[in-house]
């Protein structure tokens, strides 16, 4: 019989148990469109956080204290290690150490709330040079102007804070010179910045500035930074800068095994290629999790693949009385099994597509995060391909157990 032929009998045996073949795959719509909605999902939050770091400019490199963290449990160690200091800063500033710095940046993060008159907001607080910000970011205030660098070798008590911010403590009220309360000290408002949402690692508008050394004396009460950043003279630069930063900090640290670094440095290059790293592990874990879904639906497949070689012992009776061989019978119910998960397969991308734009919308609507709705080919290509192989591997055995049947058993098959 020609291959043809077989596979108009299959789609025909299909199409005549309408409910039990919805049934049927029904577990590999859902785990389909799982993935599908993962492999999207993990795709769009890649974009999106590329698009935010790539924003930060390809010339800047991440000085952190401590060791580099290994996993989340680690990142406190960062916050609470004393080994950047004001004289790491100068030494890095001298030109016989780092030829190719233009710019460096000392940071704090100050943990707390602020207040206006009775009126509390809990926004992200740091302790930065706010005109390095503003330039490295493209941002530059709506109303006011950033603090100055003598402002930051004077600890001023001076603020940049957030739309946000501005909105939750004043209202419609002028801020613009008010002081507000941080950690029960007053500040002086000095500029707002504009709406801008998310920006490369913080929400601008839920942000409030102020000088590093402000923060260090005022509020925080140390001599240590969280934080540092530098900016080379060009992207070409950065691999020689790093080198030099190791080098003198190591020099300054008294430190002769690297592996003994109590710092580490970032490049943004380094960056992206982690976070690259890390959210493709984590799709890959996911949908492992979700394919042991394809397995049940492919035990279901079998299952109901078994009852129907059951309900149609006759129907192979007589055609192999009419001269269908047992590789015809066998190739009609595989070709039926493996249609059967390939149209489930096609469903489930359908669905988990538009689920994911469904998300997509979300998040651009009410999250305001320039989410790019994406389904990569590979996604597509996997989903398919794996739904003819549960077809196939959970087909066969009741392929074969159709296929094997004698004739004449068959046709007294009540």
């Amino acid at each position: 019989m020609r291959f043809r032929d077989t596979l108009k009998t299959s789609l025909t045996g299909l199409k005549t148990n309408k409910m039990q073949s919805a049934l049927t795959i029904l577990g590999i719509v859902i785990s389909i469109a799982a993935i599908i909605m993962i492999m999207s999902i993990g795709a769009g939050a890649q974009d999106l956080i590329l698009q935010e770091i790539s924003g930060f400019g390809s010339d800047i490199i991440v000085i952190r204290p401590g060791k580099e963290p290994k996993g989340p449990s680690d990142i406190g160690d960062t916050l609470f290690s004393d080994s950047l200091t004001k004289k790491d800063i100068e030494a890095l500033k001298k030109k016989s150490n780092v030829p190719e710095l233009e710019h460096i940046v000392p940071g704090v993060l100050v943990p707390g709330s602020v207040s206006y008159e009775g009126e509390t907001y809990r926004p992200t607080i740091f302790g930065y040079d706010a005109e390095f910000i503003g330039s490295a970011l493209n941002i530059y205030p709506e109303e006011g102007q950033y603090f100055t660098e003598q402002d930051i070798e004077m600890n001023a008590k001076v603020v940049v804070i957030g739309s946000k911010v501005k909105e939750e403590l004043f209202g419609s009220a002028e801020a613009l010179g008010e002081y507000i309360k941080i950690k029960g000290k007053n500040f002086k408002v000095v500029a707002i910045l504009p709406q801008k949402g998310q920006v490369s690692f913080f929400n601008v508008d839920e942000v409030v500035l102020l000088p590093y050394t402000t923060a260090q004396s005022q509020l925080l009460g140390i001599d240590y930074f969280q934080e540092v950043l530098v900016i080379a003279t060009s992207p070409e630069a950065v691999e020689k800068t790093v080198r030099d930063i190791e080098l003198t900090l190591r020099e300054m640290h008294n430190i002769t095994d690297p592996e003994d670094d109590d710092f580490y440095v970032l490049t943004m290059e380094g960056t992206v290629q982690q976070i690259k790293n890390i959210l493709q592990s984590l799709t890959i874990l996911l949908s492992s999790v979700v394919a042991i879904a394809l397995v049940v639906g492919g035990i279901g497949v079998m299952n109901i693949m078994l009852v129907s070689v059951t309900e149609r012992t006759h129907e192979i009776g007589l055609r192999k009385a009419v001269g269908a061989t047992n590789q015809d019978i066998l190739l009609q119910f595989l070709l039926e099994s493996v249609s059967l998960t390939v149209i489930g397969g096609a469903v489930g991308i359908i669905i988990g597509g538009s689920l994911s734009m469904i998300v997509t919308i979300v998040l651009q609507k009410f999250f305001a995060l320039n989410w790019i709705f994406t389904i990569p080919l590979i996604s597509i290509i996997l989903g398919l391909s794996v739904a003819a192989a549960v077809g196939v591997v959970f087909g066969l055995y009741p392929a074969r157990k159709a296929s094997q049947k004698s004739p004449i058993e068959a046709l007294r098959f009540e």
